[in-house]
This record gives C-alpha cells, sequence and structure tokens, in this order.
C-alpha cells in the first residue's frame, strides 16, 4: 500500500505537515507492506491560475507531476491549514491548476483529512468546506479531524499526538482510511 501524505500549506515549517506525516505513518504502521511518501506541495509551484494563463501555457507539468503522484497513491491523508478561514492560496493555486486536467483530482482514492492550528478552533472552518467539497473531487472521504491547539496537544518532539482522546479518534480514522 503507498500512503500519499501532504499538507496544503507552503510554510516550510509546517505543523500540518507534521500531522499530515504522523497520520500517514501510523497508517504504515497498521498495514501490511506499506510505504509513506511525503510531499511538500512547494516543490509543486506554479504560477497563479487563471483562464488567460492556461490559454498561453496549457497544462503546467508540475500539475501533471501532482496529478499523477495522487494517482499512483492507494489512500491520500491531507492536513489543511487555514488562512482567514479558507485554504491556504499556495494549495488552491495548485488544486485549481489540477482540476483542469481532471475535475476528479482525488481520483476515487481512500482519504484521510485533517487540520490544525495553534489556535483552538483547529483550522475547522477550512476542514469543514474540504471535507464538503472533495467528494465532487472524486475523493473517497473515510474520516476527518481537526487538532485544535496543536503545540498542546502534540509533542514534537516525538512527532506524535500527546493528547491520547485525540490519539485514539486519530487511530480510529486511520483505521477506516486503510480498511
Amino acid at each position: 500500500m503507498k500512503i500519499l501524505a501532504f499538507a496544503a500549506s507552503s510554510s516550510r515549517q509546517s505543523i500540518n505537515k507534521k500531522l499530515a506525516n504522523y497520520a500517514a505513518h501510523q497508517a504504515a504502521n497498521l498495514a501490511e507492506n506499506a510505504e509513506v511518501e511525503l510531499l511538500d506541495i512547494n516543490d509543486y509551484e506554479i504560477p497563479l491560475f487563471s483562464e488567460d494563463r492556461e490559454k498561453e501555457l496549457g497544462q503546467p507539468e508540475l500539475a501533471k507531476a501532482f496529478f499523477e503522484k495522487i494517482g499512483s497513491a492507494d489512500a491520500i491523508v491531507i492536513s489543511f491549514a487555514e488562512h482567514n478561514g479558507s485554504y491556504t492560496a499556495a494549495y488552491k493555486n495548485l488544486f485549481d491548476w489540477t482540476s483542469r486536467i481532471d475535475q476528479k483530482v482525488f481520483q476515487g482514492k481512500p482519504t484521510l483529512l485533517l487540520a490544525t492550528s495553534p489556535g483552538p478552533g483547529g483550522a475547522g472552518s477550512v476542514l469543514a468546506a474540504a471535507t464538503g467539497s472533495a467528494p465532487y473531487f472524486a475523493a473517497e472521504v473515510k474520516g476527518s479531524m481537526s487538532v485544535p491547539s496543536f503545540y498542546q496537544n502534540f509533542d514534537t518532539e516525538t512527532g506524535e499526538l500527546s493528547n491520547t482522546e485525540l490519539a485514539t479518534q486519530l487511530t480510529e480514522a486511520v483505521v477506516q482510511l486503510i480498511s
């Protein structure tokens, strides 16, 4: 099983990348012969999407490569950062370009959607938007979960959730992802 994980964030120190990595490795530990590929969406930086740019550029190679990465996975873990209550510009741009290749961006893959933030909201607004729209883009959403107050609930030294209730909830979501 190949598990593709990434943060919908361009931050090099992304707490969402830490959460996605943790969840994906939990899934790999529970599944037989599983491997994790952790993507950095900074490796897929392309010009801002517009119809004019699309006419000029066609479909950027990096958007095609991102679509192919999704296609090669057996399961996907995404953790969303929240900027002003919505997706980060970096993720939204990559997603917009990729959806022009094929609206079924997630290609029917089992998907676990996560979000976290330093505050008590846990990026819940963007997670709700992602969870609501993902099926329209061919994601088989197996679970979604917000981790509030990241630094109080995640041990950055061990790379694990330190809140046992949240850890149990994530394990249950991960089991759904790989079943």
